[in-house]
């Protein structure tokens, strides 16, 4: 299989989230044996053993919107309601920039993917791995219309970038003025996100859940000076857990040492921050703690497996996990035996105590969690099933 990729960015330095996940789930497709293409939408073209990289021909307009969107972070946003610190709907910066993508972008890129297919017509099929969609209204379409392959759209943030929970108040909203039936199949991390994109219009809808590399996130033995740990960006739809979890226990409990990485996490009390050091910091930080605290998104984790990277990443690395509430977190890990999932803000402290005067039980809650990735979740895994859904399609 042969397959083409439109990728919202390959440049880790830059503040898309999911770059790391795409990252992984290429290297997996390799390993399947399928030949890949990439290119990015933002930013530069990059080749690694994994893939073939695509230049991106509008990487001058790619940049002009992520300075939109680095304005709207530090603006916090211009239409956020006040009761909830969540956007109202699509901005005039962001209707402006909608406009101009599909009037400059979208024609750069649909040039691009023809001379692309026109040079290479073994090209099974495309995904467009979370692009803006309404930057590229009319590219899908046109290219099921000229080549007859089919186009695959993967929205990764599900359910936080639906119309309905209207995206985070930092970022653009992406479905407004899209349309969802020129794509071949939609494809999310959720699974509640499916009747959603059915009911806007998806022709049919998948769900690829998010996984870990096992070899990228591998234990390390170094040596366990942090008691408690968190890794994450912004209080964003998680305030109050981040809170429960980190900012009160550690005022509670002087004897026990706190520690965090992260952006924009606010007063998290006595809480040890950690300096940014790269991408694999994360897994001698997480190796360093004794716990390591999973608190997923309040738009995500209200919304029934809808999955994140986060806590396949620690599972993968062998951490003993303690979660705030995930709907449908057992879809992927036994709660009790794999990991910790607490059922009220207050059980925190009392969680982290039996686990900190339980050694061997805590080394095998983490064991029990990287052997489920190993036979479940790696990206090698996803990329088997993305394999399988796109088979059916192809003619």
């Amino acid at each position: 299989m042969k397959l083409f990729f439109l990728v919202s960015s390959l440049d880790l330095t830059q503040p898309f989230s999911a770059t790391p996940a795409w990252w992984q789930l290429l290297k997996g497709l390799y390993e399947c044996n399928v030949e890949v293409l990439a290119a990015p939408y933002q930013g530069p073209s990059i080749e690694s053993v994994w893939w073939r990289a695509v230049p991106n021909p509008a990487r001058l307009q790619g940049d002009a919107f992520r300075m939109g969107r680095d304005l709207l972070r530090r603006g916090g946003g211009s239409a956020v309601r006040a009761d909830t610190g969540r956007p109202q709907g699509e901005t005039s910066t962001e209707r402006m920039t909608r406009e101009a993508a599909r009037t400059l972008v979208a024609p750069l890129w649909l040039r691009q993917i023809e001379r692309v297919l026109q040079r290479e017509p073994d090209i099974d099929a495309l995904v467009f791995l979370t692009p803006p969609l309404n930057h590229l209204v009319g590219v899908a379409g046109e290219i099921q219309r000229r080549f007859h392959r089919p186009v695959f759209y993967y929205d990764g943030d599900v359910p936080a970038s639906l119309p309905s929970m209207q995206g985070f108040a930092s970022g653009f909203r992406i479905y407004q003025g899209a349309d969802l039936m020129e794509y071949t199949a939609f494809i999310s991390n959720s699974k509640a996100g499916e009747t959603a994109l059915a009911a806007m219009g998806a022709r049919a809808v998948h769900t690829l859940y998010y996984g870990a590399d096992p070899d990228l996130f591998a234990p390390v033995d170094v040596p366990q000076d942090i008691d408690v740990f968190f890794y994450g960006h912004g209080r964003e739809y998680r305030d109050a857990w981040i809170d429960a979890m980190l900012k009160e226990p550690a005022l509670a409990h002087p004897e026990w040492t706190f520690a965090a990485r992260g952006k924009g996490l606010g007063d998290v009390g006595p809480t040890r921050m950690l300096p940014y050091l790269s991408l694999s910091a994360l897994r001698e930080y997480a190796c360093r703690s004794r716990i390591n605290l999973c608190i997923t998104r309040q738009a995500h984790a209200s919304a029934y497996a809808s999955s994140s990277s986060r806590p396949f990443e620690l599972a993968a690395i062998g951490c003993c996990i303690v979660a705030s509430p995930y709907l449908g977190i057992e879809t992927w890990f036994e709660p009790g035996r794999e990991l910790i999932v607490l059922d009220d803000p207050a059980e925190a402290s009392e969680r982290y105590a039996w686990l900190l005067a339980h050694d061997d039980e805590r080394r095998a809650m983490g064991a029990a969690a990287r052997e489920r990735v190993l036979k479940s979740h790696t990206f090698r895994h996803r990329a088997r099933e993305l394999i399988a859904i796109i088979q059916p399609y192809l003619s």
